[in-house]
């Protein structure tokens, strides 16, 4: 065999195959892995790279199934709110940006914690403290909910007398007078007096979100959301012509945006986008649908009311966005279609309610390999879990948020009650049940380090450096080993984005995606593996991120 362009040697390898053997050498040609083995020499020649593992952990790519990088990339050229994490942190961000971007009409950004908040609803009077003339739209960090401040209620004619949206809510206060936080929905009230980004802003946020993901190790993943929701435009042209270009290191699988505020007339539209945009490493061929909103603000769809704190049921159970009957018509057609559909849905009634529509897909098309698969799972109802297995269901997770913290603690625990605080992301069981699991991390929602959120699937605690105080593990029977979790956010991502037969795996004749980890967190404590960090990620052999010290 002639020597190889590249070879990995001194290390173990993760390779996230059927049987996850580990081996201590890859070697790679062309873009691909031609050797997995032990002794590698003969290989290396004279122009071969060799990179020295040092004992440290060779790993497939990871491949992030749930992400947003286009808003994640505009928040970090933005306001961007992410690293705070109290209301005074947050008011000082916005006042040094507004000073050092005086010619922005609107102050745009977001990602703040719902948790620096009492209720998690912060107040236009206190952002008027230091946007009192220039109007503001923050988002935070889970993007169903925006802060705004007085100028921008104002602008867009926001007062007492303005009806909440059949798919939102206007936070008031005992008087009815808007408070400052728009929630799902009502967001769009806002949204429709901004002007889009650009075409430009939009490819450099796009390009900033990629490498962020590369460095952490991420070579692949599904834009969760590709279309006209919240402060984004229809992000399909961006990617395309990222693709062609070459400028798209990444491989994508594009969600497209199901508007919810229409019916089955928009599937022609997008069969017209996914043939449009779709181009080499970015496919437009899964639909998203977020069927409801999120536990904290009361719009994840639960099978019964939310408690008002005190145990007591109330009259709210959620908001079901898509109503059943045209779910059960749309996912179908789609199907049919051959477009793959990614569910969001938080809440039990959510989640059985996408359960039954495919049900509904496999009873009229019987079979497909479309791969549909939920996102999310906060609340999944016991009598549930085994339809992923019987229904080809994948569970798509966010584990990082399996954990006791303050929104957990103060914004959802008391508003939930017995028995559903212990149905919370029961990845345990759904593994116990035989479902394909998926792995995600919804950045700029939460922090896109598959390693943090490995820790916390493993561990069910924060991993170190993502703390936001000493707590017990949460329900640590829905707990998975560090084996399985990687292989969900490699082999299992790459099924679900029908990369399978080309990446998510070290194995001959498999894409050489692969990412060099810091150490090796097999051989070391549980309680240290989100302390793992990447030192290089490669796609098709090539470098797309090298850490200063690697």
């Amino acid at each position: 065999m002639a020597s190889a362009d590249l070879v990995f040697t001194g290390g173990p390898v993760f390779t996230a195959d059927t049987v996850r053997s580990r081996a201590s050498g890859v070697a790679v040609s062309g873009g691909r892995i031609v050797a997995v083995g032990h002794d590698l020499d003969d290989l290396i020649g004279p122009r071969t790279e060799v990179v020295d593992l040092a004992g440290r952990l060779l790993v497939p790519g990871f491949q992030d199934a749930h992400v947003h990088p286009v808003s994640g990339g505009l928040e970090l050229l933005r306001c961007d709110l992410g690293e705070g994490a109290t209301e005074s942190d947050y008011l000082a961000t916005i006042a040094a940006y507004a000073a050092s971007h005086p010619d922005e009409e609107w102050i745009l950004g977001g990602g703040w914690a719902m948790s620096a908040f009492p209720g998690g609803t912060p107040t236009a009077a206190t952002l008027d403290r230091v946007l009192p003339d220039r109007p503001a739209f923050l988002p935070n960090r889970d993007g169903h909910g925006a802060w705004v401040n007085s100028e921008a209620l104002r602008r867009a004619g926001i007062d007492r007398d303005t009806p909440d949206p059949d798919d939102g809510r206007i936070e008031r206060d005992a008087d009815g007078h808007p408070t400052g936080t728009l929630h799902e929905g009502a967001m769009s009230l806002i949204n429709r007096l901004l002007a889009d980004p650009s075409p430009a802003f939009l490819r450099e946020a796009m390009l900033a979100g990629q490498r962020y993901l590369h460095s952490f190790g991420i070579t692949a993943w599904q834009d969760a959301i590709v279309g006209d929701y919240s402060d984004l435009v229809d992000q399909g042209e961006t990617y395309r012509q990222a693709a062609l270009d070459g400028t798209l290191t990444g491989k994508v699988v594009g969600a497209l945006w199901w508007d919810r505020n229409a019916g089955l007339e928009q599937i022609p539209s997008l069969v017209e986008r996914r043939e449009r945009f779709s181009h080499g490493r970015f496919q437009a061929t899964s639909i998203k649908i977020m069927q409801d909103g999120v536990a904290e603000n009361f719009t994840a769809s639960m099978l019964a009311p939310y408690h008002d704190g005190h145990g007591h049921p109330t009259d709210n159970s959620g908001i079901s966005f898509v109503d059943p009957e045209t779910l059960n018509e749309a996912v179908p057609q789609l199907d049919a279609l051959g477009f793959q559909v990614h569910f969001h849905a938080i809440g039990d009634r959510a989640v059985r309610q996408c359960l039954d529509a495919v049900a509904h897909a496999i009873e009229r098309n019987g079979r497909s390999d479309g791969r549909h698969h939920i996102a999310h799972l906060q609340v999944v109802h016991p009598d549930d879990l085994s339809r992923f297995r019987e229904l080809g269901v994948a569970a798509n997770m966010q584990s990082l948020w399996a954990t006791y913290e303050p929104q957990m603690i103060d914004l959802t625990l008391p508003f939930l009650g017995e028995p559903r605080i212990a149905w919370q992301y029961p990845f345990g069981d759904l593994l116990r049940a035989g479902a394909v699991l998926a792995a995600g991390s919804d950045w700029s929602v939460s922090t896109p380090d598959p390693l943090a959120a490995i820790h916390t699937a493993v561990n069910r605690k924060a991993a170190p450096g993502h703390e936001e105080g000493d707590y017990d593990a949460f329900l640590p029977e829905q707990a998975i080993d560090l084996a399985t979790s990687l292989t969900a956010y490699t082999a299992g991502s790459a099924w679900v984005n029908h990369l399978d037969e080309t990446t998510g795996t070290i194995e001959v004749g498999k894409a050489a995606d692969l990412a060099v980890l810091d150490r090796d967190p097999f051989a070391g404590p549980a309680d240290l593996i989100g302390a793992t960090r990447v030192l290089q990620t490669f796609v098709d052999g090539s470098r797309v991120y090298a850490a200063g010290d690697s």
